[in-house]
């Protein structure tokens, strides 16, 4: 392997540094460089070696991938540890391990420390990068922080990432990229509502289609860490990892950590860097396909009253409107009659199934749709048998229980006892009855998680089992599809979507709200992962009514599903949903496989996007109305990602109270005018989506 490597994917180049003797330096990241041959890449190392300032540093050192103290960086060091206070500054001296494309070892023999780095470039254009550190010395060392960073160029002075809530994820922020450090800790053992999601560097002002953009996300779904930094001589990067807790890793001689894969995408605008993990998505060993089962979830229409009479009526009626899966929410185990027991006990209740799932499996399938159930396995409630029987399962700092969220506790599935039990109860459910799917869901943050008697941290042990746990169920029932819940929209990141096939965008399904949701989720998921609901005409969550036509014209643009007690449903609304799924069946290789734009220069008042599919002969085309639009009608519908030179035929795809004068004609335009001219659009009301067509002529 040359000391200097050039990588070119997707319009993206990256030029990995390892001639020094320590560890390698990311040199480039960003647009393609074309004809990178030996001498252009050894011109541009000499070309970008900065000048020293005054009291600096002669020469200059390059920022390596894990910035090291000892170099003279004076920002966040890439590895925090410690063997009894030695070793805390390590000196890593780096070489190429052969047959790797990028893998380099290297080795601190004074602080008995092996660094191995590896760092790709994917055919997406994304980069990812990971570190494994292994303790060679005989006093135990503990591990702090590890996390790795890409360097971003001056130009990039504006940051966005995301905050949010329990039913209002994903709310962007933007700020600027100022000297010091802008940290985002998620300490909640889970992703989180509020996590950063993807933490973004771009030119002031870059949106949706233009600026340049670097992001980086770290794939894990436990404690961890975006940050970006400048420094006082200007250098800024983005970085991030795994945030352990005080004492939460301890080497002893011989063990290693390896760290979550820390991705980092470019692009010219945010849909270029989130089209980019959605080929990797895509991509991946398992993928789900455009060919989504459209799904009923019966969980807003009964709850926890589980009667076989009335989920077989839903059933039938979910049928009967195009439904292809059908879900069986929470309550239907030991005594979890509602929220504050049973969790823990996943055994049919005899109660209230007394000849267990099997009629309403029977009756689903019958009716030809697949069968999916909710487990919630990393929970317990204290009423339950399971924390009868073994208290000590319970995660706990101290001799007392951790403060109560939802009524429950988290099950400490590091404890090897434990994490068979489950992980036994899961498989005999599974193998006693045809599941198709499981719902898994997570409902509450990781307060005081510790390994009793001591109490000592175990998220980072709850992270990696319950990777194991999903990896050995999918071995044993490969065609299981699992649906990756944490009150909702909770745990959402790279780390869960390796082993999950949906996830589940909000337990909020108003779709004023999922309007926004869905609009920011998509930056790292596409459409075909995200759980999309129709829900009854008065949501659940916020009280707000809406029509049929906004439900379900914000819901297509996701893996559809019901939410909603169809029992109370009119014939009309019956038959206006069946028209909407039988018309998404029919949209559906394109909603779930097309390219996702979103357009900007509407404010928040007015949302445009789509999909485009991949040969650009269609595109399906929303404008959605949030608000009392100013001016009114809106600015007209641009809309780009088509082939600026071919020619489409643009229709509207359902009737409004006051429509241009366009939509009575045969329109054909080229991609071009509809993306900088564009087209009146009609008067609607707030929350109205609008629907477009658009087909190569």
């Amino acid at each position: 392997m040359r000391d200097v490597v050039a990588l070119t994917e997707a319009g993206v180049t990256l030029v990995v540094d390892a001639s020094g003797p320590g560890l390698p330096v990311i040199a480039y990241w960003g647009p393609e460089l074309p004809a990178l041959d030996d001498g252009r890449l050894a011109a541009l190392l000499r070309a970008s070696q900065p000048v020293a300032g005054t009291n600096n540093i002669d020469p200059v050192p390059r920022v390596a991938v894990l910035p090291e103290h000892r170099t003279g960086w004076t920002g966040r060091p890439g590895l925090s540890g410690s063997a009894s206070g030695r070793g805390w500054s390590p000196s890593f001296r780096s070489y190429a391990v052969p047959g790797g494309p990028l893998v380099y070892e290297a080795v601190d023999e004074e602080a008995g420390l092996t660094l191995r780095l590896e760092i790709q470039l994917l055919p997406s254009g994304l980069a990812r990068q990971r570190a494994t550190v292994r303790n060679d010395h005989d006093v135990p060392y503990v591990l702090n922080d590890l996390v790795l960073s890409y360097p971003v160029p001056a130009e990039a002075t504006e940051l966005l990432d995301f905050a949010g809530r329990h039913n209002r994820e994903r709310v962007p922020q933007r700020s600027p990229l100022r000297t010091g450090i802008h940290l985002r800790e998620n300490r909640k053992g889970r992703t989180g509502a509020d996590s950063a999601y993807l933490l973004h560097a771009g030119t002031p002002g870059f949106g949706f289609e233009s600026g340049r953009v670097w992001a980086v996300h770290t794939a894990w779904s436990g404690n961890h860490t975006h940050y970006a930094e400048r420094v006082f001589t200007g250098e800024q990067r983005l970085g991030g990892g795994e945030l352990l807790l005080p004492g939460e890793v301890r080497l002893a001689r011989g063990q290693a950590y390896t760290s979550p894969w820390v991705y980092g995408g470019f692009g010219v605008g945010l849909d270029e860097v989130a089209r980019r993990f959605h080929r990797h998505l895509r991509a991946r060993s398992r993928p789900v396909g455009p060919r989504r089962p459209v799904t009923m979830n019966v969980w807003e229409a009964v709850y926890f009253d589980h009667d076989l009479d009335r989920l077989t009526e839903l059933a039938s009626l979910a049928a009967s409107v195009g439904v292809e899966r059908y879900v069986l929410d929470d309550g239907w185990f030991g005594s979890r009659r509602d929220d504050t027991a049973g969790l823990g006990d996943w055994v049919v209740s005899a109660d209230v199934w007394p000849d267990g799932l099997h009629p309403l499996i029977e009756r689903v399938r019958g009716l030809g749709m697949q069968f999916g159930l909710w487990f919630e396995p990393e929970m317990i409630n204290e009423d339950s048998d399971l924390a009868r029987a073994h208290p000590e399962w319970i995660m706990a700092a101290r001799s007392g229980r951790p403060v109560e969220s939802r009524t429950q506790q988290v099950l400490n599935l590091g404890l090897p006892e434990a994490y068979a039990h489950i992980k036994a109860r899961i498989l005999a459910i599974l193998g006693e009855y045809p599941i198709d799917y499981i719902k898994w869901d997570h409902n509450r943050d990781l307060i005081d998680a510790g390994t009793r008697p001591g109490g000592e941290p175990g998220v980072h042990a709850q992270t990696e089992a319950f990777y194991r746990l999903l990896d050995e169920i999918r071995a044993a029932h490969p065609a299981l599809e699992i649906e990756s819940c944490s009150s909702g929209g909770a745990r959402i990141d790279l780390g869960v979507l390796e082993r999950t096939d949906r996830v589940w965008v909000s337990d909020n399904i108003d779709p004023h709200d999922r309007q926004h949701m869905l609009r920011w989720t998509t930056q790292l998921v596409p459409p075909e992962f995200l759980g999309s609901h129709v829900a009854s005409g008065r949501s659940h969550t916020t009280g707000r009514r809406h029509d049929l036509s906004f439900r379900a014209g914000t819901a297509i643009f996701g893996h559809l599903g019901i939410e909603w007690d169809l029992t109370t449903a009119s014939p009309a609304e019956l038959s206006e949903l069946t028209d909407w799924i039988a018309r998404y069946k029919d949209w559906r290789d394109l909603l779930l496989g097309g390219d996702l734009v979103r357009m900007d220069g509407y404010g928040d008042d007015v949302l445009v996007h789509g999909v485009v599919a991949p040969d650009r002969s269609r595109a399906l085309i929303a404008m959605v109305t949030m608000a009392s639009p100013y001016p009114d009608p809106p600015a007209p519908l641009r809309f780009r990602g088509l082939d600026p030179r071919r020619l489409y035929r643009l229709r509207p795809l359902q009737p409004v109270d006051h429509p241009p004068r366009w939509w009575a004609e045969d329109l054909v335009l080229t991609g071009a005018i509809l993306e900088h001219a564009g087209v009146a659009g009609p008067r609607v009301h707030p929350d109205t989506v609008v629907l477009y067509q658009a087909d190569a002529v």
